[in-house]
């Protein structure tokens, strides 16, 4: 059972309003459930989305918790007199006082992807993750010297949603290959990566979490002992070292700790903005 529901509502997409409210969520031992409400951008929308939380708080016998970025003061206006939630608005709490002390009005644009869709970062963007889609787990051997990073490990290991990741958050071009049997009788590198051995970053995780992991897709093969999976892991350690491939565990870190870890170590100019 949810402990409280949790609306996010935005006249752009709520993405901004869900990010930051989730961040602040996570302090606290609940289970929301949310629910973001994208696109209040008129009067009408706005006494919509007032009703739907009404009605919840309602039904749950408690207030919602709503988290706004809502710029237009009309629409703001309907929400913070007609809502009975608990009303978190995030502009208005920083961006208030931003003018203040800069001295200067904000735009008070809504959406911030209203006019994303012209700028060289949002095509870069899109050419990444079309560039990692098409070089996902070994597909391509073309154009690597495009790649921005090239992510080794064994089979499971995090590299796709790294790539797919580091593609959209940071616009990185970035390719993925597993580690397989071949690979380690050889005990060298794929063929295709040794000439780009600088742009390749390992990822390992610990034998354990492998072999769950592997288990929920096919339960009792070879390819999901936890043997199989230990002799893949050592190996692929083992050929990292040699390789002098910077590399780390995947086992306790999210994609988005991964991710900043790959930056710091390939590109740490992508962390300044």
């Amino acid at each position: 059972m949810h402990t409280r529901t949790v609306f996010f509502v935005s006249d752009g997409t709520g993405i901004t309003a869900e990010t930051f409210g989730n961040a602040i969520l996570a302090q606290f031992e609940m289970v929301p459930r949310r629910v973001r409400l994208p696109f209040i951008d008129t009067v009408d929308k706005a006494h919509q989305a007032v009703r739907q939380i009404n009605h919840t708080a309602e039904i749950e016998g408690r207030k919602s918790i709503v988290f706004t970025t809502l710029v237009n003061m009309e629409v703001l206006k309907v929400i913070q007199e007609g809502c009975k939630g608990k009303l978190l608005d995030m502009f208005g709490t920083f961006v208030h006082p931003l003018e203040v002390e800069l001295g200067v009005k904000s735009h008070h644009r809504v959406g911030r992807f209203s006019d994303i869709s012209k700028s060289k970062e949002y095509h870069d963007r899109i050419e990444a993750i079309n560039y990692s889609l098409t070089h996902d787990d070994g597909q391509s051997h073309k154009n690597l010297e495009d790649a921005d990073v090239i992510l080794v490990g064994v089979s499971r290991s995090g590299k796709t949603p790294t790539s797919l990741y580091l593609a959209m958050q940071h616009g990185l071009k970035a390719a993925n290959y597993p580690l397989i049997p071949e690979d380690f009788d050889r005990r060298q590198l794929p063929p295709a990566l040794v000439p780009h051995r600088k742009k390749i970053f390992g990822l390992t995780i610990s034998p354990e979490r492998l072999s769950e992991i592997r288990s929920e897709r096919r339960l009792g093969s070879r390819y999901a002992s936890l043997e199989n999976c230990r002799m893949e892991v050592q190996e692929a350690e083992s050929m990292m070292r040699r390789s002098g491939i910077r590399w780390l565990s995947t086992t306790t870190k999210s994609i988005e700790e991964i991710a900043t870890t790959i930056l710091q170590e390939i590109q740490p100019e992508r962390l300044v903005y």
